[in-house]
């Protein structure tokens, strides 16, 4: 076995691991994209785990920074993920604007940002799943700006059924996702439902809103499948069905996620990727949906505009990375000199 093919082996069991819902959906993938695909859902899982699993979150997005920094330099770390996401990385053109915006937002997640309103929760959604939805466009060589936008809407849904999902086990980890002017319009502050979170009807309400909205954006999705390649599209239409599955099974709790986690059977799973293996074949004689064609969501466009221009000149950081990395690098070195006076002093 090649180092290569060794190194595609264990991003494989990463993600057997790490994302179920994933690693079933990838099945369905032609090799040439499912390889590509586990190497950078792996660099993703890594970079998620580096940062949520971490103590000192803002340390540990430096160090991503310098990770991404030397995969795109071609001199990626000695970890079988940084040399899998690197080769992806030569073999696609993959633009730096896209795991850039990933790397944002793990930056907002390690300084406990919260976000006022929807469109402050999609400008998140965007940056942690769209624009992994993108650079699985770009592992199947399409470019096309309206499929682009597509990818982004499956994005964006997957993110608000995982925000749906999780409301309860991010609240114990002191993490809020909710719109806190929806909060506000119901008279909770963040800190008190973070310091005792119930499912109390306001807050199932705003639940039911996020799981819709995810419905609306996976319908839309649908449109885009039928521009992908072929053997494609019974992959992405598996990930879109599991992920709206989520979403069922919150709807049948009664939108409670702080009682009890929702989650997916076998035999769902199974029944959802035959499901999505007919769906891809009638694409083949149905029309386009002319929704394939609608607007970007506005905090999006960003990442269409990105992966639509393949030129690597363009290929800068953005101000609002800049920004983000330079806050935490503040905030790291006012820890560290915090814990260097309160060592000097004397007892």
């Amino acid at each position: 076995m090649t180092r290569a093919q060794e190194d595609m082996a264990t991003c494989a069991e990463m993600i057997r691991h790490g994302s179920l819902s994933f690693h079933a959906a990838s099945k369905l993938l032609p090799r040439r994209v499912r390889e590509p695909a586990l190497a950078l859902y792996a660099f993703c899982r890594l970079a998620d785990d580096a940062v949520d699993l971490q103590v000192e979150k803002a340390a540990a997005v430096l160090q991503l920074q310098e990770r991404l920094d030397l995969v795109y330099q071609g001199r990626p770390r000695d970890a079988a993920p940084d040399r899998a996401f690197a080769a992806v990385v030569e073999q696609f053109d993959m633009p730096r604007a896209l795991p850039d915006a990933l790397l944002e937002g793990l930056a907002w997640d390690a300084m406990g940002r919260t976000y006022a309103t929807l469109s402050d929760v999609f400008d998140y959604s965007a940056r942690v799943a769209a624009a992994v939805g993108v650079m699985m466009c770009v592992l199947m060589r399409v470019r096309d700006p309206d499929a682009l936008a597509r990818a982004c809407d499956l994005g964006v849904a997957m993110q608000l059924t995982n925000i749906a999902r999780d409301v309860g086990e991010d609240a114990l980890e002191g993490r809020l996702y909710l719109p806190t002017e929806w909060l506000a319009e119901a008279g909770i502050t963040p800190e008190s439902f973070l310091a005792e979170p119930k499912p109390r009807k306001a807050i199932r309400q705003m639940t039911r809103h996020l799981v819709m909205e995810a419905n609306r954006l996976y319908m839309r999705s649908e449109a885009g499948v039928a521009a992908l390649p072929l053997g494609c599209r019974s992959g992405i239409y598996a990930a879109r069905h599991i992920y709206a599955g989520i979403g069922g099974q919150i709807q049948g709790a009664g939108y409670d996620s702080i009682s009890s986690r929702a989650h997916t059977s076998k035999p769902q799973k199974l029944a959802w990727l035959i499901l999505s293996g007919m769906q891809a074949a009638t694409t083949t004689v149905m029309p386009r949906s002319a929704v394939l064609y609608a607007k970007p969501l506005d905090e999006v466009a960003f990442l269409v505009d990105a992966a639509a221009d393949v030129k690597p000149e363009t290929w800068t950081r953005s101000d609002k990375l800049i920004n983000a990395l330079s806050q935490l690098a503040a905030t790291d070195r006012e820890r560290k000199l915090s814990l260097i006076e309160g060592r000097a002093r004397p007892t």
